[in-house]
């Protein structure tokens, strides 16, 4: 038996009607020929996720660590510059 796979168009669908609740996890889930966990399931995705969409981008997570590591490389740049103008110094004599 193959396994069918499902769009995230689709997922939503039934994730937002759980989430309305004028339906049983039953009835939506015989309505669209899934198994009422995965109904749940959806639904559960659906919740958990949907305060991603209301973050500030500035204070995300993965800005922040997209942040921290251009921070470090440039660190590393400085203390690369440094080294080389120190080189530069002492075959110069200055």
């Amino acid at each position: 038996m193959k396994r069918r796979t499902f769009s995230a168009e689709f997922k939503k669908k039934i994730a937002l009607e759980a989430l309305k609740e004028q339906k049983t996890v039953n009835e939506i889930a015989a309505s669209f020929e899934v198994h009422p966990a995965q109904v749940s399931k959806w639904k559960k995705e659906l919740v958990d996720g949907a305060s991603s969409i209301f973050e500030d981008p500035r204070t995300s997570s993965n800005t922040l660590k997209k942040k921290e590591q251009q921070e470090l490389l440039l660190q590393q740049k400085v203390g690369q510059l440094t080294i080389e103008i120190d080189w530069l110094k002492k075959k110069l004599n200055i």
